[in-house]
């Protein structure tokens, strides 16, 4: 397997997280690592901007909501809803960023940490289930992979957050229902849902190149 993936070089987690976005009966069940890191974003962005955060949820057809308290408006609101579709391709940039600096260790137990505190306030048994399943896989791989297939993994893992934000920005575009993040973006800001979606699309397509230069080094 390292041959191959030595031989298709920076490629390979390309190719691999492409099919893993592209190929929809993968997507179905890719997607909730996406919304994983969506609903963590929320809910750690509620924290810091001194919102009380009252729980998470994530749903068998891999959506997710994540419920907190505080002023309805004003920039706490703003920025804990800007983060659902930001932090995909940020974490990535820094999933990249300890994986180019051999810090393979840092990244598996922060991101353990991360799911941990998460089961804290999961509100719903589904979601339990799925963070105790990633937290398993995460301690399997720690403990019986080797480095290099770790760090493989790593890497498509980032690209898979970069791509399936892309493929949720898609998505979020066309639906007109009024109750997306992006919805929510306008009312809170006037600023009309075409800017913000764009605006997400540029930090995911900068964050992608950020980690296309580092994972070339």
């Amino acid at each position: 397997m390292n041959r191959i993936w030595d031989e298709l070089g920076a490629y390979a987690p390309i190719f691999v997280a492409g099919l893993l976005v592209l190929f929809r009966p993968l997507w179905s069940l890719n997607r909730h690592l996406v919304t994983l890191v969506h609903e963590a974003g929320h809910a750690i962005v509620a924290l810091l901007t001194g919102r009380k955060l009252v729980g998470i949820r994530l749903h068998t057809d891999t959506s997710g909501l994540t419920v907190s308290r505080g002023k309805p408006r004003g920039p706490g609101m703003i920025a804990t809803t800007a983060a659902g579709y930001l932090t995909p391709p940020l974490v990535a940039v820094l999933a990249a960023i300890l994986l180019t600096g051999g810090q393979l260790a840092v990244l598996g137990w922060a991101t353990l940490a991360v799911v941990a505190a998460m089961l804290l306030y999961i509100r719903n048994l589904f979601g339990a289930a799925m963070l105790i399943f990633t937290g398993v896989i995460l301690v399997y791989l720690d403990r019986h992979s080797p480095v290099e297939i770790r760090q493989h993994l790593f890497f498509v893992g980032a690209w898979v957050l970069v791509f399936g934000n892309f493929r949720t920005l898609v998505e979020v575009s066309r639906n007109r229902s009024g109750r997306t993040d992006i919805d929510q973006l306008r009312w809170l800001t006037h600023i009309p849902r075409i800017f913000w979606i764009l605006g997400m699309f540029g930090v995911t397509s900068f964050c992608g190149l950020a980690v296309w230069e580092m994972q070339g080094q």
